[in-house]
């Protein structure tokens, strides 16, 4: 298992490295000048040739590229020209936000999807089973954040008539009356760790309605690699062995269906944990969730290319991560691909 881990650790290398090399490609490749939106009305020739010569935008491509590198493997992602504040500081103060948001949308979408999936597999074309993929169709077809503003309104502000339903906040991480203590900005985990559990609580509430709204597109899609597994699962010829044998009917689902229909669930909920750290962005924005989204827009709109190279190694590492869990979690759930 270590050898397999190896091996997976070190195809990591590559891969990011030539991330890098198209990241600084197309960010350099965007019409614009970055020196130019950074000053805006002031944008005179002095200013812009100074702008350029403080932050490199002047020297030769590859020298910046080598420069840009060496910065990253000191885990310096520089500074921002529109702020001035390192970028790495600023995402760790808004980061912690983003994950929290996805993890509660990632945590809604499977406990609910695996389940519905393999029971709709299991009773496929009765009720149950078409509901379910006429509900997983809706998930996918509504936008993020259309579903975000419908939530908000029903839960949060109150129809005429439905106002008893309006009982979560509609917008924020926390009540601005909590006296919250907060260690690591992760805020359901400080109130946690500091025995504060009314704050706690309240961090929970505020993440219900945007996970839900985050959460909707890979809860449909789990729920359809589920079932779509399960039913590929349950014609194989070592399943109806095991029936033949006269095990027991739970030992069959739980040893030979469900867990050889794991392995393509697994990849899809490693792909959508990616998707959703970088996908917040609207669903921020609705619920006025101060994660990365505000600043990656205003990085977008200003041309910061400190910032947007920043957010995207980031992102791309965090999904090298979840892919070697994923990778790890294949390990573990078929020993036969540790001799891959």
């Amino acid at each position: 298992m270590l050898r397999f881990a190896v091996r997976r650790i070190l195809l990591m290398i590559p891969v990011l490295f030539g991330l890098s090399v198209l990241l600084f490609v197309w960010l350099r490749s965007l019409p614009g000048d970055p020196a130019r939106a950074l000053l805006g009305e002031k944008a005179t020739p002095e200013a812009i040739a100074r702008i350029n010569e403080q932050y490199g935008f002047n020297q030769p491509l590859l020298q910046q590229y080598v420069t840009y590198v060496g910065q990253l493997i000191r885990g310096d992602f520089g500074n921002s020209p529109r702020t001035g504040e390192p970028v790495l500081e600023t995402f760790m103060l808004r980061f912690p936000a983003t994950v929290e948001l996805a993890v509660a949308a990632l945590l809604f979408a499977v406990v609910i999807g695996i389940p519905l999936g393999y029971l709709a597999a299991k009773r496929a074309g009765g009720i149950l089973d078409t509901l379910t993929v006429s509900a997983s169709l809706g998930g996918v077809v509504i936008p993020v954040f259309v579903l975000a503003y419908l939530l908000k309104v029903v839960f949060a502000v109150g129809l005429p008539g439905l106002k008893f339903l309006a009982v979560l906040p509609s917008s924020g991480r926390q009540t601005v009356t909590i006296d919250a203590t907060h260690v690591t900005n992760f805020y359901v985990l400080d109130g946690l760790l500091t025995g504060e559990f009314d704050a706690a609580w309240d961090a929970i509430l505020h993440l219900i309605l945007p996970a839900i709204a985050l959460g909707s597109i890979p809860l449909a899609i789990i729920v359809r690699m589920t079932r779509a597994s399960v039913l590929d699962v349950l014609h194989e010829d070592y399943v109806r062995t095991a029936r033949a044998k006269g095990l027991d009917p739970g030992l069959i689902s739980r040893r030979h269906v469900l867990r050889n229909a794991l392995l393509p669930v697994t990849t899809t909920i490693g792909l959508q944990t990616g998707a959703l750290l970088s996908g917040a962005v609207l669903t921020e924005s609705v619920f006025a969730f101060n994660g990365i989204g505000s600043y990656l827009f205003e990085a977008i709109s200003n041309l910061d290319f400190a910032v947007l190279q920043g957010f995207i190694v980031f992102i791309a590492l965090v999904y090298a991560l979840v892919n070697l869990v994923v990778d790890l979690l294949y390990g573990l759930i078929d020993p036969r691909l540790r001799t891959r």
